[in-house]
């Protein structure tokens, strides 16, 4: 009497015959590469290399420094920078008050491109605060404390010019940077949620 198999037939080819050779279309991968072969059983796979990131570029020689600061940081920014000047001023310019305005330009253009995104609003404010502080080397009054701050109301008056086109730089470019932000946001599109 004959006996049937009670186990399914294996579809995959057995192991005690040999495969037949490959096609010259199946040694090749995706792409034109040469196909991974396959691992023997029981054979150990060898670690994959480590990766180590690329070491940060040096910054360049002729490059501006990009630091980012808070809101209170760029007002201290801005704020001893001017005071400085103003002593620099008073000491080699005679308390020329064109040569601090002048100063003061380039102070506000730094002071709000160097503040960081989240506190953009704070650069306009803090701009002509540190104007006002940069002044009081430069205020000239009869004495005592009355006089003194009556030369920074007057210093305040006269070299209003350069406080508001200072504080108009710095606004504009803070407006700019913050339609650049709130663009790049857009064309992000939506996060998925964490």
């Amino acid at each position: 009497m004959e006996q049937y198999r009670t186990r399914p037939a294996q579809y995959a080819p057995r192991r005690d015959r040999p495969r037949p050779p490959l096609p010259p279309q199946a040694k090749r991968g995706a792409g034109g590469a040469p196909a991974r072969t396959p691992r023997p059983p029981g054979a150990q796979r060898r670690p994959a290399p480590v990766r180590r990131p690329a070491p940060a570029p040096a910054p360049a020689a002729g490059r501006l420094p990009n630091p980012r600061l808070t809101g209170l940081g760029s007002g201290l920014f801005c704020a001893v920078v001017m005071f400085l000047l103003g002593a620099l001023c008073a000491a080699l310019f005679g308390a020329s008050l064109t040569a601090y305005g002048v100063l003061f330009l380039p102070v506000s253009v730094l002071t709000a491109l160097w503040v960081r995104r989240g506190d953009l609003m704070t650069a306009p404010v803090v701009v002509p605060i540190a104007f006002a502080v940069g002044l009081l080397p430069l205020a000239e009054g009869d004495g005592g404390t009355g006089g003194r701050l009556m030369g920074l109301v007057t210093a305040l008056a006269t070299q209003a010019g350069w406080l508001y086109g200072g504080t108009l730089i710095a606004g504009l470019i803070v407006i700019v940077r913050r339609i650049r932000l709130v663009h790049r946001r857009r064309t992000a599109g939506p996060r998925p949620p964490v």
